[in-house]
């Protein structure tokens, strides 16, 4: 990708997010993830890395093209992990083990460094100081898939009805009937070709 980097945050929950950064599975026809660079902006613009951070992460990423292509590589696995658990759930069939595997690889790893910190109020949830920067964008992602399927609303993850979408939502609409990821785009054109296919045959 170029440094014009555009990602969507409207799906909900951050892991849901993570897995929409490829569309039209499984050709995959647009991929937001093609590099460690995508990955450290994508992080960014989740509000995960300062600018700091990031900017370190990009000149390591091209002074070691090895450690940055592990890391794509290793976000990308990820990634579809996440998406093939929440296409399951969607679609009320039980994940695969081997992406419960990936998961769980990388919640194994996460966990342990999640502790309690003081805040306003009361406590909130902190990542350990000695994390790497790649692990505070992919171990938020993965302790948000934990929270989302196991809770109440993983009955409510849908994947756009869209033949040419596969983006994950979170369907928060009181009769649960939502079909589209978003309506100003795949839910528009599937409208519009209802409507052309019945002037076709009314013509």
């Amino acid at each position: 990708m170029d440094d014009d980097h555009v990602f969507s945050f409207s799906a909900g929950p951050l892991c849901l997010d993570f897995a929409n950064t490829c569309g039209d599975r499984p050709r995959c026809a647009e991929d937001l993830l093609q590099g460690p660079g995508d990955l450290i902006a994508w992080g960014a613009a989740a509000g995960l890395l300062g600018d700091d951070e990031a900017g370190r992460l990009r000149r390591q990423a091209a002074a070691d093209p090895g450690w940055g292509a592990a890391i794509a590589g290793s976000a990308i696995r990820l990634r579809e992990a996440v998406f093939g658990v929440c296409a399951a759930i969607a679609a009320d069939r039980h994940p695969s083990p081997e992406d419960l595997e990936v998961v769980n690889a990388t919640l194994r790893a996460a966990l342990p460094n999640l502790a309690l910190a003081p805040a306003e109020g009361g406590c909130c949830w902190r990542w350990s100081e000695v994390s790497s920067p790649i692990d505070r964008i992919l171990w938020p992602v993965v302790r948000s898939l934990a929270d989302l399927v196991t809770s109440e609303d993983a009955t409510r993850i849908r994947e756009c009805a869209s033949g040419t979408c596969s983006w994950l939502f979170l369907d928060t609409s009181r009769n649960r009937s939502r079909k589209w990821c978003s309506m100003s785009s795949c839910g528009n054109r599937a409208k519009a070709r209802r409507h052309y296919a019945r002037r076709a045959v009314s013509d």
